[in-house]
């Protein structure tokens, strides 16, 4: 089979590469530019706990030490401390997001993809034409090494204004400058070393361009990024403007007098909100910011991306595996499916709170209270949670199960993100659940509470664990058994399904080998009808 082909070279280009060279797919990544990244400390992002962990795992050591994690927020309205809340460890019930320069992020995955022995990075490539057969496609680029790729599928992970989107003819409706901010990166000590802040009405406000919210996150080193939200039509962000800003709120923020700082960045952030109207033609996808442009509160909205990346890599390598052979529609269309209505959710959720949050007087103004839950939303979406921010569940998925009477509820929705608990690998070794993601096969997790101070010979042939083992090694695809002591809100001999990106696929009352097919069936994507062929898209 030839290589797949992604298009584009930041990091959700470079996170579907290592995803599916994870899977033992080979892929070449068309990087338009000479391989190296801008240096831009005002760029950053933020990723949540799936997406953090996500990276971890694929870029490894290279990932180590990099950005800051958050031990704190703090939400502030005028003089007043609206909510403080306190980070814990990954896996704790309110994990600390991690706040890193986007460059950082990229030069971490670019040294793991040259590691890579199935990965080829072409740089100085630009994409200009694609032909799609039915064994595969054909892009050509142009450049000093501008040649003819051949390639089993096509991924456009080019940003904003994606060639392969246009290439495609495929719509890109929304909304331009929904909010705009300005953005500057400094070195400074301000009175909460390590937690974020959202400042909103702050009492130094003057007029001009300075907006009525402030933003301020941490990163390594000592530095911070600050986001001020700017009013509807303002005027251009001049420097001075922006030093004068950066003074103000630093002695605001400090009692009045502006500690010494050294600014590093400066910049003004565009949010857009976009969806393109199909994410698949055939044997070319769009991922990232050439599907979708969303990003709220001031952030980049790069977590979304890896999350595209994610979702489709290990149906990419299914499909890839199977060669010649037909591989369910479903599976490579449930793509769109499950990642365009998630994102589309987000937009709306955005569309919908946006005009509340930021407007005077109105609704506002007379509802007790609606100040304090304006603030606990906008701070749910800046950590991940809530309308404005939390991930996604796929329950509407064509992947999904039909529901059963064995079928019972954990803390996990069906659909939705796992939650990262302590498992008992099939070596005895002790892991961490998302450990065990992102390497094409499906998870099942058998909830046995007092097997965390066994040793594991003790208990795997014992109970039910010789017949859960023998259905899991019926499965229609290549699965690995694991043990976890608890689940949230699960019951002991809960068995878990699980996709190879995380996604809870059904929760079962004990061993249930039909029901357990079953599920594993559709959640590959269902059996092949008679003679479909591989590229089979919807909307083609």
């Amino acid at each position: 089979m030839d290589p797949v082909i992604v298009v584009g070279a930041g990091p959700v280009g470079l996170t579907l590469s290592l995803a599916l060279a994870r899977q033992g797919v080979p892929s070449v990544v068309l990087d338009e530019g000479p391989g190296k990244d801008e240096q831009r400390p005002a760029r950053t992002v933020v990723l949540r706990e799936d997406t953090a962990a996500l990276v971890e795992r694929l870029a490894g050591p290279a990932f180590d030490g990099l950005g800051a994690r958050w031990t704190g927020w703090r939400s502030l309205r005028r003089k007043q401390e609206m909510r403080a809340l306190t980070f814990g460890e990954p896996g704790d019930p309110m994990p600390a997001p991690l706040h890193v320069a986007q460059h950082d992020l990229t030069g971490a995955l670019r040294a793991a993809v040259a590691q890579e022995r199935l990965i080829k990075v072409a740089v100085d490539s630009r994409l200009d034409s694609i032909e799609e057969e039915r064994t595969g496609l054909t892009a050509h680029t142009r450049g000093p090494k501008g040649t003819w790729w051949r390639g089993s599928y096509l991924v456009g992970c080019d940003g904003p204004r994606s060639t392969v989107r246009k290439l495609l003819d495929i719509r890109f409706p929304g909304r331009t400058a929904v909010e705009r901010h300005a953005v500057a990166a400094l070195r400074t000590e301000l009175p909460w070393p390590g937690e974020a802040l959202l400042h909103r009405s702050p009492p130094w406000r003057t007029s001009g361009p300075s907006g009525s919210e402030v933003v301020g996150r941490p990163l390594a080193d000592g530095v911070w990024r600050l986001d001020w939200l700017l009013p509807p039509r303002s005027d251009l962000v001049t420097p001075d403007v922006l030093v004068t800003r950066i003074r103000e709120t630093l002695a605001g923020w400090c009692g009045g007098s502006t500690p010494p700082y050294e600014l590093l960045d400066t910049g003004v952030h565009t949010v857009h909100h976009r969806l393109a109207r199909r994410w698949r033609v055939g044997r070319a996808f769009l991922a990232g910011d050439a599907a979708h442009l969303l990003g709220a509160l001031g952030t980049q909205g790069l977590d979304e991306g890896l999350r595209d990346a994610d979702n489709l890599a290990w149906k990419l390598a299914l499909a890839w595996h199977e060669g010649p052979r037909p591989v369910p529609g479903t599976l490579l269309d449930s793509y769109q499916a499950e990642r365009r209505a998630v994102v589309a959710g987000r937009l709306r959720a955005a569309d919908q709170a946006l005009p509340i949050l930021r407007g005077g007087g109105g609704l506002r103004s007379y509802v007790p209270g609606s100040a304090r839950g304006h603030d606990t939303l906008l701070t749910d979406g800046h950590l991940g949670h809530g309308p404005l921010g939390a991930p996604g569940a796929y329950a509407d998925s064509p992947l999904a199960p039909e529901r059963t009477e064995s079928q019972v509820e954990v803390g996990t929705a069906i659909g939705a993100p796992i939650a990262d608990v302590r498992v008992t690998a099939p070596d005895g070794s002790f892991a961490r659940l998302r450990d065990r993601l992102g390497l094409g096969q499906l998870l099942v997790v058998l909830v046995a509470p007092g097997t965390g101070v066994w040793e594991r010979k003790h208990w795997v042939s014992a109970g039910l664990m010789p017949r859960l083992a023998a259905a899991v090694t019926a499965l229609p695809h290549e699965a690995e058994l694991l043990v976890a002591e608890s689940y949230p809100e699960a019951a002991a001999h809960t068995v878990l399904l699980i996709r190879p990106d995380g996604h809870l696929v059904t929760a079962l009352s004990g061993v249930r080998p039909a029901e357990l097919y079953e599920a594993a069936r559709t959640a590959l994507g269902g059996p092949a009808p008679d003679g479909e062929p591989v590229e089979s898209a919807a909307g083609a």
